[in-house]
């Protein structure tokens, strides 16, 4: 029992749920990429059908059910999971509100133009390979990466006896805070933070105090929180209005409606007349929450942060694979080894 749960615990750690710091991605993020790279669907080439990157990354690279592949590329075609999305996907890839994608036989994808940053100089022996599951071809242990994918598009997993949960982070931010630390290697994580203020989530929302974030980015964990962007305008002529623009990360705006609506219909959020939802897949959210005469707007949005998950909070837990063994690293530690990738 003791040799084998050692075993798998370490396989889980090492080859599935926790990302490598210099390229941010796990296995099965890598051998999409390289996989898609070697089916020759870049950028700048036209779309393959999902079911045939599918199967080239199974037969290839990844032994394992074709819906871990699947779920993994169609994760990383969503503008709403990923900050910078790495792969560009044709036909439905679902929504913000949980809704599944099509199945793979349905829908194309094709790499996108950040993913060949992760990809480039590959072929110039710039990083190590391995042999594949049956020895038959080799593989990347990890991508040259050119830009810090793990800052930018954040990650989370489950492993055993430890998990992870790193924030999304703005690419001209964490690139202007890398340059400053290769020209002050001795720079302290305040003189970061005038680069990179804080996370920056593919959904928007607004941060609420920046001491949880210093927290995480000295020590690797710190938790802050997140609430949505409002308008409070003249939704009809008679009637004020709290238009909900962004919100916190994972939040679908189906979720939000519908406890708004239970909390109002309990008579425990009091003011409000009706909720529209105005959302499509276009112009991002867009939930209008017309207010009764009478109310106060601002009464009734400090009512929604407390009651709804119009505010959440973010845990940041920065655990990532340094050298293949799993450390807590905060932001100056993770900028370190990634320009130590790149030289």
């Amino acid at each position: 029992m003791k040799g084998a749960y050692i075993d798998y615990s370490m396989s889980v750690i090492v080859s599935r749920a926790l990302p490598d710091v210099r390229d941010g991605l796990k296995p099965v993020h890598r051998r999409v990429l390289f996989g898609m790279e070697e089916l020759g669907v870049s950028y700048n080439k036209s779309y393959k059908k999902s079911a045939r990157i599918v199967g080239e990354v199974l037969g290839k690279y990844h032994p394992h059910g074709d819906s871990s592949v699947y779920d993994t590329m169609v994760r990383m075609a969503q503008d709403w999971s990923l900050r910078y999305p790495l792969v560009d996907g044709q036909g439905n890839f679902g929504s913000v509100d949980g809704d599944s994608p099509a199945a793979m036989r349905y829908t194309e994808a094709r790499l996108k133009r950040i993913a060949d940053e992760m990809l480039s100089d590959l072929k110039k022996e710039t990083v190590d390979f391995q042999p594949n599951f049956d020895d038959s071809l080799d593989e990347p242990t990890v991508l040259p990466a050119k830009i810090p994918n793990l800052l930018l598009n954040g990650t989370s997993g489950i492993a055993v006896g430890m998990a992870t949960n790193m924030a999304p982070h703005n690419l001209g931010e964490v690139i202007a805070a890398t340059k400053h630390l290769i020209e002050n290697p001795k720079a302290t994580v305040n003189a970061l933070m005038k680069f990179i203020p804080g996370p920056d989530f593919p959904t928007g929302g607004e941060l609420v105090g920046l001491e949880g974030v210093r927290e995480a980015y000295s020590t690797g964990k710190g938790s802050f929180k997140v609430r949505a962007t409002v308008e409070i305008s003249k939704v009809t002529t008679r009637k004020m209005g709290i238009t909900i623009k962004e919100l916190p990360f994972t939040i679908g705006p189906e979720k939000v409606v519908e406890r708004i609506a239970d909390l109002a219909k309990a008579k425990k959020i009091q003011g409000i007349s009706d909720i529209i939802d105005l959302t499509d897949g276009q112009t991002g959210t867009n939930v209008v929450i017309e207010i009764k005469n009478g109310f106060e707007p601002e009464a009734v949005l400090e009512q929604l942060y407390a009651l709804t998950p119009m505010e959440d909070a973010f845990s940041i837990n920065a655990v990532a694979l340094v050298k293949g063994k799993p450390q807590t690293l905060g932001l100056k530690e993770l900028l370190k080894v990634f320009v130590e990738h790149r030289i």
